[in-house]
């Protein structure tokens, strides 16, 4: 069967990704996040694997950092897996969201968490585009609000208060697929409330 490559009809991001509370209430942990935060903006759909939320890129963002600080809000350790895409290839399912504003439901309610986060991410701009300075002047303005940016094998690291490290990982993937990146894939894992991150772990 001949294989063939269908372009989305406006340009809609998604995330596909898993909430991990490394707790024996990990299953009402996941549950109540996804049912404390608004989803109104975002085309969502969860399975056994993972939670996919699609729409503009701000609300992406926005659902899934409200997720991940819903989940970690107790103090349990919990890491947060995720792949954020926009561009062809892709469907067109979720495309309506695409007409709302860019006004944030759940920023609102984050804003004043002082939840430090460790974080990875990997950035790929598929479909060309001059990202490279985009991405340095994006990692300069995170070191500016106090993120400590580090070097990983095949990753970025960046130490900070959970608002400010999605924030600084919004700006990037929008200045990157702005740059001319046709299709801009970004891995990122976030972990909070780590025990190894005290020096309980040895």
């Amino acid at each position: 069967m001949e294989m063939q490559n269908y372009c989305g009809t406006s340009r809609i991001a998604g995330c596909s990704f898993s909430i991990y509370p490394m707790a024996d209430r990990f299953k009402a942990i996941i549950l109540e996040a996804l049912q404390a935060v608004d989803t109104s903006k975002v085309w969502m759909e969860t399975d056994d694997v993972t939670t996919l939320v699609r729409g503009r890129i701000p609300h992406v963002f926005d659902v899934t950092s409200a997720i991940f600080l819903e989940a970690a809000k107790g103090g349990d350790h919990v890491v947060f897996n995720g792949t954020y895409s926009i561009g062809c290839p892709g469907d067109s399912a979720g495309d309506v969201y695409m007409a709302e504003d860019e006004t944030k439901m759940n920023f609102h309610n984050a804003e004043s968490s002082k939840l430090e986060t460790a974080s990875k991410f990997s950035l790929y701009p598929l479909g060309g585009g001059n990202y490279m300075d985009t991405i340095y002047s994006q990692i300069e303005n995170m070191r500016s609000r106090g993120i400590t940016v580090s070097k990983s094998h095949y990753s970025t690291r960046l130490d900070g208060n959970s608002i400010d490290v999605f924030t600084g990982l919004e700006h990037v993937f929008t200045e990157t697929e702005a740059s001319g990146s046709s299709h801009t894939v970004m891995t990122v894992t976030m972990s909070a409330n780590s025990p190894s991150a005290k020096g309980v772990i040895k």
